[in-house]
């Protein structure tokens, strides 16, 4: 990966496009809007492919995030919470909530942070009808 200095930030491209990142987030995303959203997109995408590999059948799943910034250390990340809702039929909460469990072992940005950043998760399930 190859990054430009730009007059308000940092730009690199990828295959899927160009990425700007900058403190203001009228040039492009914040740093830690990204060091969130690759942990919980790496979680949900996880989670997503457990619960379908046991053929888990639900309509939709989402999660929400609260972070935890210490502004007497740079205004580092602590803490990150991560909300997750499912909503289905007949979902069974102890199933999800295992597999939720093994879904924060296998994901490689929640482990690449594991010591530093405390990632904490929840569960909610929604019972269609």
């Amino acid at each position: 990966m190859d990054f430009y200095l730009k007059e308000n930030g940092v730009r690199t491209s990828f295959e899927y496009g160009q990425l700007n990142v900058s403190g203001d987030e009228e040039f492009g995303f914040r740093p830690y809007q990204l060091m969130v959203s690759s942990i919980a997109g790496c979680s949900i995408g996880v989670y997503r492919k457990i619960l379908d590999k046991q053929r888990i059948q639900y309509e939709d799943i989402k999660v929400m995030t609260e972070v935890e910034r210490n502004p007497d250390e740079a205004n580092r990340i602590e803490k990150i919470n991560l909300h997750f809702v499912v909503k289905g039929y007949h979902l069974n909460q102890d199933k999800l909530l295992k597999n939720l469990e093994t879904s924060s072992k296998n994901c490689s940005m929640v482990q690449s942070v594991k010591g530093s950043i405390e990632v904490n998760e929840t569960l909610e399930c929604i019972q269609l009808s």
